[in-house]
């Protein structure tokens, strides 16, 4: 079987030339003692508004591979997919983000909650795990309503895994669920109850993306009660160890934690409930490398200031459209934002310090940051006037991409 390491990264890249770069803060991750792959990662939806092909991601990540001398495992994600968006995805990737967000709460098939429900009695009691906050105690009612909520998405998921397996091979992809769409997080029960509905389902899980308190908004800080989701991801991680036991599941499986890029605050308890359980994890990136290109271009100032501060009038303008497919995901305060006309009389130095996610400095702007960072849909109109710029201005955003990555991602997370 194609088996996950312990720890792994995705990495998100709007218009595919950072592959390198990224590939970099792993490969800088190994050389301070940290075991860490890296999984490019993009979804049908990035796909449609930059008008890039799946194969496209294969082809970057390949070629940066090849270029660094990379020789240990390497991934590229099918992001969020369903049985409608999967198929073009089949040939270039060997990971599969399965989302279900849709399914859950649906109706299961008739009479399948009453069988899943009497197929696992384990479920009902008091359920007393390792590393739980505090023992499960459960009923049948309970369970039920777990079920009724969660089983049809579980056995979608098992649909497309089976989908995914018959065209490419049982043993030649990485199967992770997403289950973080939802409105509330789920309890210890509830991952308890998906998880033995995967293994009904016969999918080789490898990672399970579970929806944590707070708001994980796109491009900046984790805003929520970290106490609280400190003991939600340490009850996942005890969870998922108890499953992996009690039913088989794959012996790597791990939480995934999605728009996980820029979640500076939690990383810490994340680092410290690994190193108290020797679990992994898979850190999901996305959008964090586009807005590390936008300061290498404002910091290059010329051709590539002004692509940024025209990203910007464009995006300030059309900011109604660009953010209503984010809204769960962002938090602009769109009074606050400065007027196009105010940003063009700033030089590199203000660009780049309003962007760079720096919380503590004082030029920092999380809703520029916001705004820029759904605001690839403006580059991706540009065409080659701004991926001609990405070449031109390649070492100062290279070198931006792969500080942030390694020194604002990966070493606070996994480092010592």
């Amino acid at each position: 079987m194609m088996q996950l390491a312990k720890n792994s990264i995705g990495t998100g890249d709007r218009f595919g030339h950072q592959a390198k770069a990224q590939l970099r803060a792993v490969m800088g991750a190994g050389d301070c003692g940290i075991d860490l792959v890296p999984v490019w990662n993009k979804s049908n939806r990035e796909h449609t508004f930059t008008g890039s092909e799946p194969a496209g991601v294969r082809q970057a990540a390949d070629a940066a591979v090849r270029a660094l001398g990379w020789d240990r495992p390497y991934y590229v994600d099918a992001d969020h997919i369903n049985i409608e968006t999967v198929e073009r995805f089949l040939g270039p990737s060997d990971f599969f983000t399965i989302d279900v967000a849709h399914f859950i709460g649906a109706v299961p098939e008739r009479n399948a909650v009453e069988d899943f429900v009497r197929r696992h009695p384990e479920l009902t009691g008091t359920i007393d795990v390792s590393g739980l906050t505090a023992p499960i105690r459960s009923t049948a009612d309970s369970v039920t309503r777990i079920a009724c909520k969660y089983l049809a998405a579980v056995q979608e998921a098992g649909r497309i895994s089976r989908h995914i397996a018959s065209r490419k091979g049982r043993d030649a992809f990485i199967a992770e669920v997403s289950m973080d769409e939802t409105d509330t997080p789920q309890t210890p029960l509830e991952v308890l109850t998906i998880l033995a509905a995967v293994a009904d389902e016969h999918i080789r899980l490898q990672t399970l993306a579970p929806k944590f308190t707070g708001r994980f908004n796109k491009g900046v800080d984790y805003v929520g009660d970290i106490a609280q989701f400190t003991r939600e991801f340490r009850d996942d991680l005890a969870m998922v160890a108890f499953s992996i036991e009690r039913y088989g599941l794959p012996r790597n499986l791990k939480l995934s934690v999605h728009s996980g890029s820029d979640k500076f605050s939690i990383y810490r308890p994340i680092h410290d409930a690994l190193g108290k359980t020797g679990a992994g994890v898979h850190l999901k990136t996305a959008g964090t490398s586009w807005l590390e290109e936008l300061i290498g271009l404002a910091e290059g100032g010329g051709d590539g200031l002004d692509a940024v501060k025209y990203i910007y009038r464009e995006a300030y303008q059309q900011s109604e459209a660009l953010c209503q497919p984010y809204a769960a995901v962002i938090d602009i305060d769109v009074a606050r934002l400065p007027h196009p006309d105010e940003m063009d009389q700033w030089n590199s130095d203000d660009i780049a310090a309003a962007i760079r996610h720096e919380p503590d400095c004082k030029a920092f702007d999380r809703n520029v940051r916001q705004l820029l960072h759904v605001g690839f849909k403006i580059a991706a109109k540009m065409g080659t006037r701004y991926t001609r710029l990405l070449d031109e201005y390649e070492p100062l955003i290279s070198r931006n991409v792969t500080a942030n990555l390694l020194k604002r991602h990966i070493l606070p997370l996994w480092g010592q």
